[in-house]
């Protein structure tokens, strides 16, 4: 295999600036996972993202090592991102309630802000989660929003403010679920009953279902 020098040696010159390995890769990525959204792993191009990042086939697969192990990377940095956000709330310091409000609103939000983040799980279930399977890492990553919630659910249940018990996982399926329908099904559901799934005033009125949902499963008594 070539070394990362000759590999940058098929790099456009650019004067007086040193090849950048930590840059180009994190811009491989980006345009990729832009190209995978957009396009499907069957429909993605390395051609394109080389092109785009005035890069070369050659030195995208010596970082990545084939496009399926691109596309893996594209995919564990999309679940990385939306566990690093739950993770910066800080949700142990707050009272169960409002902390469960957050990680509520914060799945409401980061699928709105993150649509690609929507198509890239959709083509994975498109190819039954195969690529999923062979990666530890995201395993791993998701571990975290389980704990968080069992955190949460205990500490309410010990202060008395949630008072049934509820399966963890059942419960992230219920955030998600709404969370991820919202852009899923955004223009074939605002089209079928003249709902605009994306203006903010629905999107605040849906998070406030959804908290009121998940206080409803969990028996909440508080004010």
């Amino acid at each position: 295999m070539p070394n990362e020098s000759e590999l940058m040696a098929d790099l456009p010159q650019r004067p007086r600036r040193k090849p950048d390995a930590e840059r180009t890769r994190a811009d491989i990525l980006r345009v990729a996972r832009e190209e995978f959204a957009q396009n499907g792993l069957s429909g993605g191009r390395v051609d394109a993202i080389a092109e785009r990042t005035k890069t070369t086939k050659r030195m995208i697969y010596y970082y990545f090592a084939s496009k399926e192990g691109l596309y893996l990377q594209v995919l564990e940095q999309a679940y990385r991102e939306i566990r690093e956000r739950e993770t910066g709330l800080a949700l142990s310091g707050l009272h169960p309630a409002e902390a469960m409000r957050q990680i509520v609103a914060e799945s409401i939000n980061h699928h709105e802000e993150s649509p690609d983040f929507v198509r890239l799980v959709c083509i994975e279930n498109i190819h039954y989660a195969r690529y999923l399977k062979s990666s530890e890492s995201i395993r791993s990553l998701n571990v975290s929003v389980i704990e968080a919630l069992a955190d949460i659910v205990a500490r309410g249940r010990a202060m008395g403010v949630f008072t049934m018990p509820v399966d963890i996982i059942d419960l992230h399926l219920l955030i998600s679920a709404v969370s991820f329908y919202r852009l899923g099904n955004r223009h074939t559901f605002g089209t079928l009953f003249g709902l605009d799934l994306a203006s903010d005033a629905v999107r605040t009125r849906q998070t406030a279902m959804l908290i009121d949902a998940v206080f409803g499963v969990l028996g909440y008594v508080g004010a």
